[in-house]
């Protein structure tokens, strides 16, 4: 663990900089520049919208685990090399509990404590830091001369609505730890090490193990099942941001394809949108033209968009409280399909839209996947590329039909773009719809450019269709059907029609 996290005084000693400039440490130096501060206005702000909405979710999560105390780290900075770190993200499921998303303190921690009545939520974070201390000017990762300033205690409790306690206490926490504390073990490593090594005194006892905390990661989980009122409204709001990143590639298409690494400028393109218009993106963009659509996580970007091929865009927009669509498209980059193109896509579109007639309360999520394979499974044993009929292949022990298509059709999506990850198989794959669940329907066709088992006109055609999904009490609402999805829609697109802008 880092010597700062947990002291009142953070050591001063920046990592791995003293090549790289000479840090003023004179005695006279530092009484000088904690001196002559103007004092800010830190007004308190309004309890925000997310936070009634994650005091309900502590609440059901407590009634899971009574009379046991809960760790939820949010998470520290991770060093991409050297002295330099990742863009920092709190941890999902400390983001969920307490409605702290991109402005969330790093290293923060969440502490549910057991009471007669359920818990009692305590956010831990580093407070503001005093111009005398030499954290302010001499710690180049947290000092608030180089990384701005934090909130103060007060700030976070009035706008989260929830308990909060300087980070320095929480090693109280750490020093209580007992055979009854549960903890987010991917949260944070340093906050793991420290509660585990505090638990071996209950090695014996056989009251926890790891399986302990398995078992909060998989409530944590399945408490994304369902999306609550605001969780739909990021999720609508992610999608039409999305929806204008798609406008913007569509857009510079001229300079993306003179330019000899245009998918990197399309990854650029809709980065720029993530970033004006969100935090980032939910996950790196595969730009993939041409046969680079085959490789399911294309993600490298760097080769040409040529007229004539097609160009997957598999992409989506993380909002700032981390709600992030995942949407995908495929579109001629001339700007009309070929007869062979045009087939594949509305093959995969017929697909689609088949896994999306089956959706409705009570199905068994796998059944969307069944339903777009019967469409993969009779179109292509309808184009010769099957040894057996399309029945035959949609049989277990078969299969044939996935060489073309080996992922699957669906999965839940919110706060993680991969949602839910940890829930139990009964209650994910084969778990029945509710109203309120939120996933992707993606099916696709990719058949690679060395594949001796379809003609050579196909060779090289990768096609996938994302949409995302809203199960509603009566049916599904498509939240992402704005944007152009049929083979004629996209050309249109393409060709700029106003009424497929939105500007009609």
């Amino acid at each position: 663990m880092r010597d700062n996290n947990y002291m009142t005084e953070p050591q001063s000693a920046p990592r791995a900089t003293s090549n790289r400039s000479a840090l003023p440490n004179s005695a006279i130096f530092a009484e000088y520049i904690a001196s002559n501060w103007a004092e800010i206005a830190d007004p308190l702000p309004q309890l925000r919208e997310h936070a009634v909405f994650a005091a309900g979710r502590r609440a059901r999560i407590s009634a899971l685990h009574p009379g046991q105390r809960l760790i939820l780290p949010a998470g520290d900075l991770k060093t991409r090399s050297n002295d330099t770190e990742y863009p920092y993200r709190a941890h999902s499921a400390f983001a969920h509990l307490t409605g702290w998303g991109s402005d969330t303190v790093a290293g923060s921690v969440l502490v549910m404590e057991p009471t007669a009545e359920g818990h009692i939520a305590t956010v831990y974070l580093r407070e503001s830091a005093k111009h005398g201390t030499n954290e302010f000017y001499a710690n180049p990762t947290i000092g608030e001369f180089w990384q701005g300033r934090r909130p103060s205690l007060a700030h976070v409790a009035a706008d989260l609505g929830v308990a909060t306690a300087s980070l320095a206490d929480f090693a109280e926490v750490l020093d209580s730890t007992d055979a009854h504390t549960l903890l987010v073990r991917d949260g944070d490593r340093d906050v793991t090490d420290q509660v585990d090594g505090r638990r071996t005194v209950y090695a014996d006892t056989d009251i926890i193990d790891s399986d302990a905390d398995s078992e909060l990661a998989r409530d944590l989980s399945e408490l994304r099942l369902v999306k609550d009122s605001f969780e739909i409204s990021e999720m609508r709001a992610a999608i039409a941001a999305t929806r204008l990143g798609f406008d913007d590639v569509i857009a510079d298409l001229p300079q993306i394809v003179a330019h000899p690494r245009g998918e990197r400028l399309v990854e650029g393109t809709f980065n720029r949108r993530a970033r004006s218009d969100g935090n980032t993106v939910g996950y790196d963009t595969i730009a993939a033209s041409g046969a680079h659509a085959c490789i399911l996580h294309w993600t490298r970007n760097d080769g040409p968009v040529v007229p004539g091929e097609l160009i997957l865009l598999d992409a989506g927009i993380e909002l700032e409280s981390y709600y992030t669509a995942d949407i995908t498209r495929t579109f001629p980059i001339s700007g009309a399909f070929t007869e062979v193109q045009r087939r594949v896509y509305e093959a995969v579109r017929e697909a689609a839209d088949a896994a999306f007639a089956v959706v409705r309360p009570g199905i068994v999520f796998r059944e969307i996947h069944a339903a777009a394979m019967v469409v993969i499974a009779a179109k292509t044993a309808e184009w010769g590329l099957l040894p057996v009929s399309a029945d035959q292949s949609l049989e277990p022990d078969h299969q044939y039909h996935r060489r073309y298509m080996v992922h699957g059709t669906s999965h839940h999506l919110g706060i993680d773009v991969h949602d839910c990850a940890q829930a139990r198989r009964e209650l994910y794959l084969e778990g029945a719809l509710e109203a309120g669940m939120v996933f992707t329907i993606e099916p696709g066709l990719y058949f690679q450019p060395d594949d001796l088992t379809v003609p050579r006109e196909y060779r090289g055609i990768g096609v996938r269709i994302e949409d995302n999904i809203l199960v509603t009490e009566s049916g599904a609402e498509n939240l992402s059907v704005s944007i152009p999805r049929t083979a004629d829609d996209i050309e249109a697109w393409l060709r700029g029609e106003a009424r497929l802008r939105g500007e009609a």
